[in-house]
């Protein structure tokens, strides 16, 4: 039987949930007690090869940032953003590290084309509208990924915390489509960094600190919420080779909460027959992790750049 939501805050350490809260935030707090000065470094590429405020849809926050790399027919991965669903944007800079973009600009040094992308914000909008506004760039990407060089056959989604939940979503979802209803193109892979919200009706994930009302203050108001919002329900025996391949990714120093959603959405990915490869950053925190992945003598960025190129060559 399921605990209820108001029983599971009565049950839940209140410093835990305060905690918790802390870890997920990507505000601009975090990041400077993330040690940008230790951890953040610039990669350059030529200015010819980036593109600013591209719109992929109406809105004004529809607009991503393209990092191309050299040469044709390379992947290109579309990347969203974390901060709580309710923060955040593709051009974040804290200190005077642009830490998304720089992002792009080291996976488009390695090969890989990089579409950094914003979306509407809750409470403006329902989580469903920023879904939609991720299917809405992903379609983007597949549809003009050629006019710049790459290979539309190839479009990975990668995010990191809210943005790793959306991106699952997204990949996950039949009923994901285009702005106008049209068919999403083939993902060929996922990339969940420090993934927030894949399975939000895990009990064990609220005993381990998660703050319901976080949650529900974000996906909640309709019955069975928690179920309707979890990426992980999309994955179910025996879909296996119809998933995507997965590279999930967390942080040894962030919560166990957090790290058991990534545990989850691995076990039941395999447990489908899919593929799916977990990694483990000791020595990380939820907002460090990412700047890490624009350092090629770290662990997680070259997970990424693997990962792609593994999956790139089969195709």
């Amino acid at each position: 039987m399921t605990t209820s939501l108001a029983r599971r805050s009565a049950i839940l350490p209140r410093a835990a949930a305060i905690a918790l809260v802390a870890a997920v935030t990507a505000s601009c707090a975090l990041y400077y007690r993330a040690g940008i000065g230790l951890l953040y470094r610039k990669v350059d590429i030529p200015a010819s090869r980036v593109h600013l405020d591209v719109p992929y849809g109406p809105a004004p926050e529809h607009r991503l940032n393209l990092f191309l790399p050299a040469g044709r027919d390379w992947p290109l991965v579309v990347f969203v953003h974390g901060g709580n669903w309710d923060e955040g944007s593709k051009d974040l800079e804290v200190g005077g590290a642009d830490i998304y973009n720089n992002i792009g600009r080291s996976l488009a040094s390695e090969g890989i084309g990089v579409a950094v992308v914003s979306y509407r914000l809750l409470p403006a909008v329902s989580w469903q509208t920023q879904a939609a506004d991720v299917a809405a760039a992903v379609h983007w990407a597949g549809g003009h990924a050629a006019s710049y060089g790459g290979d539309a056959r190839c479009v990975f989604v990668m995010g990191h915390s809210a943005g790793a939940q959306l991106a699952a979503r997204v990949a996950l979802d039949p009923a994901a489509r285009g702005p106008a209803g049209e068919p999403m193109p083939a993902i060929c892979g996922v990339i969940g960094v420090s993934g927030a919200g894949y399975d939000l009706a895990d009990q064990r994930t609220y005993d381990l600190g998660n703050d319901p009302d976080f949650y529900e203050q974000r996906f909640g108001g309709a019955p069975g919420w928690q179920q309707d919002a979890s990426p992980i329900r999309f994955v179910a025996a025996p879909r296996g080779a119809a998933l995507p391949p997965f590279l999930l990714l967390y942080a040894g120093g962030e919560s166990r909460a957090l790290q058991r959603q990534s545990q989850l959405l691995q076990d039941t990915i395999v447990n489908a027959g899919g593929d799916s490869t977990l990694t483990i950053v000791p020595g990380e925190s939820h907002s460090r992790i990412v700047l890490t992945l624009s350092r090629g003598d770290k662990i997680a960025g070259p997970a990424v750049v693997a990962f792609v190129r593994r999956i790139a060559q089969k195709r």
